[in-house]
C-alpha cells in the first residue's frame, strides 16, 4: 500500500498510475464487504477483476462477476462491488475523465456510516 490513506473499512488500494488523463488502483475487497453505492461526476472508471467473484451493482442492474470479466462505469452511474467470494476480491480500477481526486463520490448508501459524506 502507499499510504495510510489508502485504507478503508472494506480493504484498500494502491495507486498504479496517476497521470493527466487517467489514473489506475488495484483494489483489495476483504471477504464479505463491499463498497459504497457510490457515483463521480468528473470520471467514468473501467474494472477488471484480477482475483475473486464479486457481486457488481450499476444503476438498476445487478451480475456477478468473477476473474477475468470487466465491467464499464459512465459518469454519474451508481455503482458498487461486493465481495461475495471466501478470499479477497482484487480488481483493477482504471478512471479516465477530468479529475481523480478522492473527493469526488457521491455516497447513496454505505455500510460504514459515511453516505451523504
Amino acid at each position: 500500500m502507499d499510504t495510510d490513506d489508502s485504507k478503508r473499512p472494506w480493504g484498500y488500494f494502491e495507486n498504479l498510475v496517476d497521470a493527466g488523463n487517467h489514473k489506475v488502483k488495484r483494489i483489495t475487497v476483504f471477504p464479505g464487504k463491499r463498497l459504497s453505492l457510490q457515483s463521480h461526476a468528473k470520471r467514468a472508471e473501467h474494472w477488471f477483476v484480477v482475483d475473486g467473484r464479486a457481486l457488481f451493482t450499476c444503476n438498476d442492474a445487478v451480475m456477478e462477476i468473477r476473474q477475468g470479466q470487466a465491467v464499464d462505469i459512465g459518469r454519474g452511474d451508481r455503482h458498487r462491488i461486493e465481495n461475495i467470494g471466501a478470499g479477497n476480491l482484487v480488481f483493477i480500477e482504471i478512471q479516465t475523465g477530468d479529475y481523480f481526486g478522492e473527493d469526488d463520490i457521491t455516497r447513496y448508501e454505505d455500510d460504514f456510516g459515511r453516505a451523504g459524506a
